[in-house]
C-alpha cells in the first residue's frame, strides 16, 4: 500500500482521521506530521504505533524532508486565517518537490461567496489553495467541509452561559447553514483515504443532510433545556456593541460576526452534498448533536 501521511494530527480532525483510518490499514504505511515531536499529543500518537513526522507548514524545508516517499498527503487545511496563504503554499509547493502523487486537501463548501463579502477575505485562501492543487500537476480530492456542528456550541458558549442569557444573540438573519460534525468529516476523509485511485480529482462537497436556521437552533434548545430560549437577529453595530460591554474580545467578536453576516447571506446553504453516500446513511440531527453538547 501507498505511504500516507495526515497532516495536523495534532488537532482534533487529523488526530480523528489517523486514529479511524488506522483501522483500515497497516500503521507502517501511515505517518503522522507534527510540529513538536516531544509534545504531549505527539509522543501520544507515536505511543500508538503511528510514524511521526515533524514539519511546520511555515518552513517549507522541514515540509520537504517530511514528505519524503510519501504517496498521498491529507492536507489539513492551516487554523491561522492570516498566515494560511503562505503555509498553503509551502505545502503545495513542498507537495510537488517532493514528488507526492496525491493530495487530498479539506477546503471550505462556500455557496456563492462574492469577493466583496466580509468572510471572503479569511476563505479565499481555500479557493486559492485548491487553484495551486491542480495547476501542480498532482493528483486531487477535494474535501469541501460546511462548517462544523461544534462552531453552534463556540458561538453559543456553555450550557450555564445560554441558560444565564436564554437568548441565541447572533447576526444570522434567516440564513441556513448544512452544519456537519467533525466526527463524521473524519470518517469520511478515512473512507475516502482507503481507496485514494477511486477518487482522483474528484470533488465531494460535505455538508450536512439538513439545513437549519439559529431560530431553529433555539427552538431545539428550549426543547433540550426545558427553558424558553429566545433568538435575536442583530444589527451588526448592536452585536458589537453588546459584546463589547460583556468583555468579549475583538478578534473574537469579528470572527462571529463575519461568519454570522456570511449565515444570513447563505453562504454555507449547500445546495448538494456528497456527505450521505460516503457514510452510507445520513448525517447526524442538528437536534441530536445538540443534545450532547447541552443536554
Amino acid at each position: 500500500m501507498s505511504k500516507i501521511l495526515i497532516t495536523g494530527a495534532t488537532g482534533g480532525l487529523g488526530s480523528a482521521v489517523a486514529t479511524l483510518f488506522k483501522k483500515q490499514a497497516p500503521s507502517s504505511d501511515i505517518a503522522v506530521l507534527v510540529r513538536d515531536g516531544n509534545s504531549e499529543k505527539a509522543l501520544r500518537l507515536a505511543g500508538q504505533g503511528f510514524e511521526t513526522r515533524i514539519g511546520s507548514y511555515d518552513d517549507k524545508d522541514s515540509l520537504l524532508k517530511a514528505f519524503d516517499g510519501v504517496d498521498v498527503l491529507y492536507f489539513v487545511s492551516g487554523s491561522d486565517v492570516v498566515a494560511r496563504v503562505p503555509q498553503h503554499q509551502n505545502v503545495v509547493q513542498a507537495a510537488k518537490e517532493a514528488g507526492v502523487d496525491h493530495i487530498f486537501y479539506t477546503s471550505a463548501s462556500l455557496n456563492d461567496l462574492s469577493e466583496d463579502a466580509p468572510l471572503y477575505g479569511a476563505m479565499s485562501a481555500h479557493i486559492q489553495t485548491e487553484e495551486w492543487i491542480k495547476a501542480s500537476g498532482i493528483k486531487y480530492t477535494l474535501l469541501r467541509h460546511n462548517l462544523y456542528s461544534e462552531v453552534i456550541a463556540m458561538f453559543l458558549g456553555t450550557k450555564e452561559q445560554l441558560l444565564a442569557g436564554k437568548t441565541v444573540f447572533l447576526p444570522t438573519g434567516s440564513g441556513r447553514t448544512a452544519f456537519v460534525s467533525r466526527a463524521e468529516l473524519a470518517e469520511a476523509g478515512a473512507k475516502l483515504l482507503a481507496r485514494p485511485s477511486a477518487h482522483v480529482n474528484k470533488i465531494y462537497e460535505l455538508n450536512g443532510n439538513e439545513k437549519i436556521t439559529f431560530a431553529q437552533i433555539a427552538g431545539y434548545l428550549s426543547e433540550i433545556s426545558g427553558q424558553e430560549i429566545g433568538y435575536v437577529s442583530p444589527d451588526v453595530k448592536t452585536f458589537e456593541d453588546t459584546l463589547t460591554k460583556y468583555g468579549v474580545p475583538a478578534e473574537y467578536i469579528g470572527m462571529m460576526t463575519v461568519f454570522g453576516l456570511a449565515i444570513a447571506d447563505g453562504v454555507f446553504d449547500a445546495p448538494t452534498t456528497d456527505l450521505d453516500k460516503i457514510l452510507g446513511r445520513k448525517s447526524q440531527p442538528v437536534a441530536e448533536f445538540l443534545r450532547t453538547v447541552y443536554g
